[in-house]
């Protein structure tokens, strides 16, 4: 299939949180240091041309925090969907939710939590940048950022089945 046929899938992890006492996990904010380095994920994402056309977004307060940050520089304005599903969820768990994208939808990105946005771009990957790769295996921290390339369709999706093309954090 020609490259341009590839569908694209953005895993991004939330920016740095904070952990104001007495405040339920689901509701943490950014802390500063995530409200700095977002926009730079933005920008990354825009300058590098990955800018989607649809957002899978964790309901929780920092995934939502650091996509209004992210959006504000990309320049455009693809459809946002609050996914319950995504806040807490395994490898697994978000893989079924991007199995569901319309076959329309040609880049995806998805903004989640550790440990499930590592692991699933660990099974992801079954190819791509051996130098990516060996980063994402030793640590995928806050606003860090993974670009994998798969000949879709979405419901297609699994192990082994994309080439991770990028990974980068990026930072203010």
């Amino acid at each position: 299939m020609p490259r341009s046929a590839h569908t694209r899938l953005i895993v991004l992890r939330h920016a740095k949180s904070a952990w104001p006492e007495g405040v339920p996990d689901h509701e943490r904010p950014l802390a500063g240091r995530g409200r700095r380095d977002a926009p730079a994920a933005g920008r990354w994402l825009r300058d590098a041309r990955c800018v989607p056309d649809l957002v899978i977004c964790s309901t929780s307060r920092r995934t939502r925090e650091t996509w209004e940050l992210v959006a504000a520089e990309l320049g455009a304005s693809p459809t946002v969907d609050f996914e319950q599903r995504v806040h807490e969820a395994t490898a697994s768990a978000l893989l079924d939710v991007v199995r569901a994208v319309p076959v329309r939808r040609r880049t995806v990105l998805l903004i989640g939590h550790q440990p499930g946005v590592q692991d699933l771009v660990l099974s992801l990957a079954g190819e791509g940048d051996d130098q990516a790769l060996a980063r994402v295996r030793g640590k995928f921290p806050t606003s860090g950022i993974a670009v994998l390339l798969f000949p879709g369709p979405w419901s297609r999706l699994g192990p082994g089945t994309a080439a991770l093309t990028a990974f980068a954090v990026p930072r203010a």
